[in-house]
């Protein structure tokens, strides 16, 4: 094995018992490892946004003459360096709401064009088998797609708190409104519950992979 690999494999090992001094209660030992990787990872997004998004959207911008648009975002991040100082920190806000608005942006058209839609798409087309119906997996085909369809509904309907008001000037919602409801969380129960199990077992598959690493590197070590 190159020296290289031997010295990265013997950080790995140190750095991975470090991280399972944990188990014996919260110390400064696993601190160090935890800034250890924010300080890594911030590192790593540094270089990243520095790479592809800093050098090729402004200093691009810059050298090729157009200072007009590049004057924007310099303003922009001027403008959010000032967040620093409490006597200019609403200056900053400026800033601040143009990074919420667009982030707000890209999550509702996340949401809806791929979740929404997509979910909606994806409930039509389990009904291309309705011509299908009593030949040979057609049937089973069609109710599976109900039972899609059902969950999709109920599992929306489940956060709508809209409330009628009665005679007697209460608010309610009325009882079928309210078995959907029930029906939707019980969708919604299932699926958190599936989401649970999968990061669980993702868990448990990254301290199988880390045990085996320690392992073999106790071999290695040794033999």
């Amino acid at each position: 094995m190159p020296a290289t690999d031997l010295v990265w494999m013997l950080v790995s090992f140190v750095l991975t018992i470090l991280v399972f001094s944990f188990l014996l209660g919260d110390n400064p030992i696993f601190r160090l490892v935890l800034a250890i990787l924010v300080g890594t990872t911030a590192g790593y997004l540094a270089v990243v946004l520095i790479q592809q998004v800093i050098s090729p959207k402004l200093l691009r911008l810059i050298m090729s003459g157009n200072y007009i648009l590049a004057a924007v975002p310099l303003i922009l991040c001027f403008l959010l360096f000032m967040k620093l100082f409490p006597r200019f920190s609403r200056v900053g806000n400026i800033s601040m709401a143009f990074l919420v608005g667009a982030g707000a942006a890209v999550v509702i058209g996340g949401a809806v064009f791929g979740t929404l839609v997509t979910q909606v798409s994806a409930s039509i087309s389990q009904f291309s088998s309705w011509d299908m119906l009593g030949k040979g997996d057609g049937l089973i085909n069609f109710l599976e797609a109900g039972l899609i369809l059902l969950g999709t509904i109920a599992s929306l309907l489940y956060f709508q708190f809209t409330l009628r008001p009665k005679k007697d000037g209460s608010l309610t919602q009325p009882v079928w409104f309210n078995s959907i409801r029930t029906v939707g969380k019980f969708f919604i129960v299932i699926t958190l519950g599936a989401m649970f199990a999968g990061v669980f077992s993702a868990s448990i598959t990254a301290l199988v992979q880390r045990l085996a690493f320690l392992w073999d590197s106790i071999r290695i070590f040794i033999g």
